[in-house]
């Protein structure tokens, strides 16, 4: 694995950069963001990724090393691969994607081009909890609404798993602000009922 360049920058497009490294020329594809940070001669370092596949071996490079650990975590998520992970750190910094999955905030995800509503549902749900240490500025508070606390631990006190309560409670927040509706404007009563509803237990 490569895990980090550096070298000369000698050629920069919309979404890549060529820097050379040892006398060879290596193509990186990077964020926008990134290419606009580079300036041709300088020395740059890049953390990179190095993804492999039958046809071909290709290069993505970040400007920070949370920006290549988000890149990587993302396409742990089932249909995502590297064009769409590259997609989502151009649209949304570690620290943004990380509040916006631990606040559950499918609009600002659905903003990242080729994810849609189903893709930023599936993001947060496979990936709540897992970046709260991604941000560069320091760790996120990822403290759960009282709400979602209580509902939880009423969940798994009628027999639910931790994971199961977790899928229920979520499937519930994306249908209520598929409606407008925030759930902390409803009876705990109410959530309880609709989390039972959602076939969340498996």
């Amino acid at each position: 694995m490569i895990a980090t360049i550096t070298g000369e920058i000698k050629a920069i497009s919309l979404d890549r950069a060529v820097i050379e490294v040892g006398g060879v020329g290596l193509s990186v594809n990077l964020t926008q963001n990134s290419a606009a940070h580079l300036n041709l001669g300088t020395i740059v370092t890049f953390h990179t990724s190095l993804v492999v596949r039958e046809e071909s071996l290709t290069l993505y490079g970040f400007l920070t090393s949370e920006s290549k650990q988000l890149f990587e975590q993302v396409q742990t998520v089932s249909g995502i691969g590297p064009k769409v992970a590259l997609a989502i750190l151009g649209s949304l910094s570690p620290a943004e994607l990380a509040s916006a999955i631990t606040t559950e905030n499918i609009a600002a995800i659905e903003r990242v081009p080729g994810i849609g509503r189903k893709g930023a549902q599936r993001l947060i749900l496979e990936l709540k909890g897992k970046l709260s240490d991604l941000s560069e500025g320091g760790r996120i508070n990822s403290h759960q609404p009282v709400w979602r606390e209580q509902l939880t631990s009423a969940l798994i006190s009628l027999g639910f798993a931790p994971k199961d309560s977790d899928r229920a409670i979520t499937t519930v927040v994306n249908d209520l602000q598929g409606d407008g509706i925030e759930p902390a404007e409803l009876e705990m009563s109410e959530l309880l009922k609709r989390a039972l509803q959602s076939g969340g237990r498996k």
